[in-house]
């Protein structure tokens, strides 16, 4: 079976939905081809798939922000959105395919299907719905794709549910980042109270400011009691209100494999995830991959954020996590200490949720049989 998958960006970045896609195509690489639409004039690393970029012209640079930024948006969704449609369809009829794997994100997640159905004449239609529709397609694209899909996956089993509230009581699976038993790392047995490392990777929206200025102010707070912190950031842009902490802060910005990357965690105490407080269609619904790779770390994850997201009712109901949810330092400080002391049994139960809920080889018979 070959498949065809469109998505939103290179299945070789850094982030969530490229390391999904990387696990669930694992060992059928040559079976599979990607296609994405990209406005920047960065390209990332190749890798084993066969992937197919479609530049979104005008391509965005830097001084584009602050000169030309509405001029180029404009000449992007009308003369620039033509020429990729244009493209796609080119693309598409010369490509062998027996599935079309689609990720409901941006705007062309849908052009195929509506407007050119003929081209997906005994074709299977799967969709992977990673984000609630406000915040990356439309009600009607994404109406029309959980309608017309063969499979549909859903990041999250709120997600599934909400959709099928809005658009049809279809079947879906929930389908995101896996784990295999393995990776699974033992957890810490002993901490030493006067040093820790605290992790995060990716990168931090403005929206999550408020939680990492509650977190270095609390850190701060703990390093004057004579503790030896260091803050380690995977592919985090350079934040100004870190630069006079008492703390040390490592950047690691360079693009590293999954592997790697598993090294960092497991060398982490504290595997900091925050959850912004606004935007309830996110927190809601999202199920962060970055989540599902700390469960697999030595030390412990400490949520920071809304205390009905997703992610807080999953790791609350499992006691995988300590969950914060304020952004007051000294409270954030008190549940540091927490997360210290409660380290062994929140990281092993932390185990347990992932064999239970995120078992690599049941998501891959889901998605692939």
């Amino acid at each position: 079976m070959k498949l065809l998958s469109i998505q939103p960006s290179s299945i070789y970045e850094n982030g969530g939905s490229g390391r999904v896609l990387r696990r669930l195509f694992h060992g059928k690489e040559k079976k599979i081809t990607a296609i994405y639409v990209s406005p920047s004039i960065s390209k990332p690393k190749e890798g084993l798939i066969t992937e197919i970029r479609i530049n979104w012209h005008p391509l965005h640079r830097k001084w584009v922000r602050w000169k030309f930024r509405n001029i180029f948006s404009y000449l992007r969704m009308t003369l620039g959105k033509r020429l990729v449609e244009k493209r796609l369809l080119a693309i598409i009829k010369d490509l062998e395919f027996d599935v079309i794997h689609i990720i409901n994100h941006g705007k062309f997640c849908a052009f195929l299907s509506k407007s050119r159905g003929d081209l997906l004449h005994n074709k299977s239609i799967w969709v992977s719905f990673h984000d609630h529709y406000s915040l990356c397609s439309t009600f009607e694209d994404t109406k029309f794709l959980w309608n017309s899909a063969k499979k549909r996956f859903c990041i999250s089993q709120e997600l599934g549910n909400e959709y099928q509230r809005l658009f049809g009581s279809l079947p879906f699976e929930v389908i995101t980042d896996g784990i295999y038993m393995m990776e699974r790392s033992q957890p810490l047995r002993h901490i030493d109270d006067k040093q820790f490392v605290v992790y995060f990777a990716g990168l931090l929206h403005i929206d999550y400011y408020p939680n990492f200025k509650a977190l270095a102010k609390a850190l701060n707070m703990i390093a004057e009691e004579g503790v030896s912190i260091k803050l380690i950031l995977r592919g985090t842009q350079k934040l100004n209100f870190l630069n006079d902490v008492k703390f040390r802060v490592v950047y690691n910005s360079d693009f590293v494999s999954d592997e790697e990357i598993k090294k960092e965690i497991d060398a982490a105490t504290i595997l900091y995830l925050p959850m912004k407080f606004t935007v309830p269609e996110f927190y809601l619904y999202s199920m962060s991959t970055k989540m599902i790779s700390y469960l697999t770390a030595k030390g412990s994850i400490f949520y920071h954020g809304p205390e009905n997201s997703a992610a807080a009712n999953l790791l609350h109901k499992w006691d995988a996590a300590t969950i914060c949810e304020s952004l007051n330092v000294t409270e954030v400080k008190d549940d540091l200490l927490l997360c210290l002391r409660d380290i062994n049994q929140h990281s092993s139960n932390a185990k347990e949720l992932a064999r239970d809920q995120f078992n690599m080889n049941e998501i891959l018979d889901k998605f692939w049989n």
